[in-house]
């Protein structure tokens, strides 16, 4: 028999280790160890901050451009809607006063039926309704007998002369104005009249002044004669 050697068969069953492998012992040490990249870039790069910077004056230039557009864009919009309603306005407007200057034969109609006693009856209803109709489209008639002549309303037709007026005064209306707020769509078509040419009205004031004078003549008898 063949005696066996003690401890061979643990000593050929190690696994070969290469003499150049790492050991544990070596991996901490590599981890603990800055990389090349770290150590090359520094905490604070002024070049990456000024990019930064100017990147954000950029941004807040871009903001300030874009706030500007809206903001006039909107004073645009404001605009276009004031204009539009105002356009829409006028046009009604003109359309009212076109519908009710067309009307404005038939009131004078009416208005010569009243002065005669001859709006009666089913007429009369038609009339009044005619009018309040009118009326609530703004329409509104003008011109008295004894108000000044007002030549931006008034329409003389005929001329006369009067004692008893001091200025031109309309002294019959012969066809009454309309007018629609502010515009006259008619003017009041009028008889005037105008005082006496070269009449002085005498002022009281004066008369007894002159009397004085004339006693104070009589006082001192006259001029001497020679």
């Amino acid at each position: 028999m063949t005696e066996e050697t003690p401890g061979f068969d643990e000593q050929s069953q190690q696994p070969d280790v290469p003499s150049g492998a790492p050991t544990d012992d070596a991996e901490p040490k590599a981890a603990d160890t800055p990389s090349a990249e770290g150590a090359a870039a520094p905490a604070g790069d002024p070049g990456r901050e000024a990019a930064l910077v100017a990147q954000l004056d950029q941004a807040r230039t871009a903001l300030g451009e874009r706030t500007a557009d809206l903001q006039r864009l909107q004073a645009e919009f404001q605009n276009y809607r004031r204009r539009v309603e105002r356009d829409r306005v006028a046009v009604k407007e003109v359309a009212v006063a076109n519908l009710l200057t067309e009307l404005l034969p038939v009131l004078d109609d009416v208005g010569r039926a009243r002065e005669h006693g001859e709006l009666v009856g089913g007429f009369k209803s038609v009339a009044e309704s005619l009018e309040t109709t009118v009326a609530k489209l703004g329409l509104q008639q003008f011109g008295k007998e004894g108000e000044p002549f007002d030549p931006t309303i008034h329409e003389a037709l005929m001329h006369s002369y009067a004692p008893d007026v001091t200025e031109t005064t309309c002294v019959a209306i012969l066809q009454p104005g309309y007018r629609i707020g502010e515009r006259t769509i008619r003017p009041a078509r009028v008889a005037v009249a105008e005082p006496q040419p070269g009449a002085q009205t005498v002022k009281p004031a004066e008369e007894p002044a002159e009397a004085q004078d004339g006693s104070e003549n009589k006082e001192s008898g006259g001029p001497d004669e020679g």
